[in-house]
């Protein structure tokens, strides 16, 4: 097909692309990742035709509506230790035992060869943080009963089944090791261990679970850390904000919700910080003081003739166990006039 022969001939070219993000230099790649990056699936057009290009790990996907893209062969990409590592079909957060993120990191989102669909565009109905009480995880979009619900991006499904509150839940890992979660669905198009690409449809929206009204309930996680899904898309835009994301650890606090102002976000950071420095500054002070009220409470007492160390645990309302334990002896110790006792 003359498709196929045009594809063919443009593999030099995806050469380029085939490296990805990753191989960029330093200022190139910051410039590159922090480009927002618009919905580039176009729904009621699936692909009709894979084809291969010189790189194995990259393939073609030819859509019905004459469009293409390039996109990484899920085969291999399903290779990483992402997709097993903590791994589990039932639990949603398999991540018990992680150890705290640190401050500051950069995640990349999507690079040349990855695709992002906006999950909706509109503005959302409920946000991210404690509402009537109670965590609320994500964000919840308008989302009228039966409307297809696309995937946001390349990913393995982990979770597809009814999950207390969330109702029918779709959880996908992403090979960057993000997480994205589409609750109370009506019903579910996909099975743990499934492959999807970004704008798929992988279920329909409902009111399933713990819900009022039709709506999808979105989340965004990272090793079971929920942040607001705001920090990544605008949804009312349905951009995506930046191919690279610079993470904070203060994100994933409850209360903490996307602000739009870099300025305003380091101006946050740098009060955490400050608060963070205060609190050490605390500490180290309060320790200081148990130390010296320990040291001012130390008693000393000097052996006399006569004494034993029953008697002078008598005096000193102690115990003969507690004198050894403070002073380093045994019971059966020969106390010697003018030795220097540890008494409290």
């Amino acid at each position: 097909m003359d498709a196929r022969n045009l594809f063919l001939c443009l593999t030099a070219l995806f050469a380029s692309l085939a490296a990805g993000a990753q191989d960029m230099p330093d200022s190139t790649r910051y410039s590159f990742g922090r480009q927002p990056v618009k919905s580039s699936y176009t729904s009621g057009s699936p692909y009709a035709d894979t084809l291969d290009t010189e790189n194995p790990a990259v393939k073609v996907l030819l859509f019905n509506n004459g469009t293409y893209r390039y996109v990484k062969d899920p085969k291999i990409v399903a290779d990483n230790k992402v997709f097993t590592e903590h791994w589990d079909t039932r639990s949603v957060n398999p991540y018990h035992d992680e150890t705290p993120l640190p401050d500051r990191f950069t995640l990349w989102i999507v690079d040349t060869l990855d695709s992002y669909c906006c999950p909706n565009q509109t503005t959302p109905s409920s946000k991210f943080g404690y509402r009537h009480g109670r965590r609320h995880q994500g964000i919840d979009l308008p989302y009228p009963k039966g409307t297809p619900v696309y995937a946001a991006f390349d990913g393995k499904v982990r979770i597809s089944e009814w999950v207390g509150g969330y109702g029918n839940l779709v959880v996908i890992r992403h090979a960057n090791g993000l997480e994205t979660f589409y609750g109370h669905l009506s019903e579910s198009k996909v099975k743990p261990g499934d492959w999807v690409n970004a704008g798929d449809v992988i279920a329909l929206g409902g009111s399933t679970g713990r819900s009022t009204g039709p709506h999808l309930h979105f989340e965004t996680r990272y090793k079971g850390y929920a942040f607001d899904p705001n920090w990544l898309i605008d949804f009312e835009s349905g951009t995506l904000r930046h191919r690279l994301l610079r993470m904070r650890s203060w994100y994933f606090n409850p209360n903490s919700r996307y602000v739009q102002s870099v300025d305003d976000e380091d101006e946050i950071f740098r009060s955490d910080e400050e608060d963070r420095q205060l609190e050490e500054e605390k500490a180290k002070q309060e320790a200081a003081a148990r130390a010296a009220a320990e040291a001012a409470a130390v008693k000393y007492y000097r052996v006399r003739s006569g004494d034993t160390l029953g008697k002078i645990a008598k005096k000193h309302r102690t115990t003969v166990r507690n004198l050894c334990r403070l002073n380093g002896i045994k019971e059966t110790t020969t106390l010697q006039i003018g030795r220097r006792l540890r008494v409290r």
